[in-house]
């Protein structure tokens, strides 16, 4: 197992811990067992290296490529860090990715920390989801672009612990504006609409703007 590999594992871990922790009624005494634990963690974890989230000409040349396709089950790791398809964030969703052709999709179990009505998913996550999904038609097209607006269309209740997939695709593209429309379904009913604008950028002048701010 990789380095990178670890990683993930122990994210997949400490994310399952924190769905477990929101759906259980734990005593004071699991409570206060559980604290110290914790506690031993976080000194692990307080003693390593700090990370440097580095972009180069070449990842951002490479992101095209790192799309699996249909039916491949690879979580996508250039952005391994990613709050929705990063497989080593322990506080996002792992989504998993693929494209049909030139429209992207990802897939997502949401466990019991992504609760927004009983039962059901919070809003803000379906549309980070979407928002996700949208970025790798981007992509697919071989543009870097930033969402400038998102609009989504609630059509029915995201459920908690069942799968659910979002599907992206290019509908209009005029100069730097880029028109892109998605569907997220659960079961092949749809469960959420969306469309956005995003605007494309100069990879050179983002990583140059991305190396002022380190």
């Amino acid at each position: 197992m990789t380095s990178d590999e670890a990683r993930s594992a122990v994210a997949a871990q400490l994310r399952a811990l924190g769905h477990d922790f929101v759906a259980r009624d734990l005593s004071d005494e699991q409570l206060a067992m559980l604290s110290e634990h914790v506690d031993e963690m976080l000194a692990i974890v307080h003693n390593a290296e700090l990370r440097t989230r580095v972009l180069s000409p070449g990842s951002l040349q490479t992101f095209k490529l790192a799309v699996p396709h249909e039916g491949s089950v690879e979580k996508h790791q250039l952005f391994s860090d990613s709050i929705v398809s990063g497989g080593s964030n322990p506080m996002g969703l792992g989504a998993l990715l693929w494209r049909e052709g030139d429209t992207s999709a990802m897939q997502v179990t949401l466990g019991k920390a992504f609760e927004g009505a009983p039962g059901r998913a919070h809003g803000g996550i379906v549309a980070a989801l979407i928002d996700e999904t949208m970025g790798l038609v981007l992509a697919i097209h071989d543009v870097l672009a930033f969402t400038v607006q998102l609009d989504v269309t609630y059509l029915a209740p995201t459920p908690i612990d069942k799968p659910i997939v979002a599907r992206a695709w290019l509908e209009q593209r005029d100069g730097r504006k880029l028109s892109i429309r998605a569907r997220v379904q659960s079961n092949d009913s749809d469960i959420a609409s969306a469309k956005a604008v995003f605007v494309a950028v100069d990879p050179a002048r983002f990583l140059e703007k991305i190396a002022t701010l380190e």
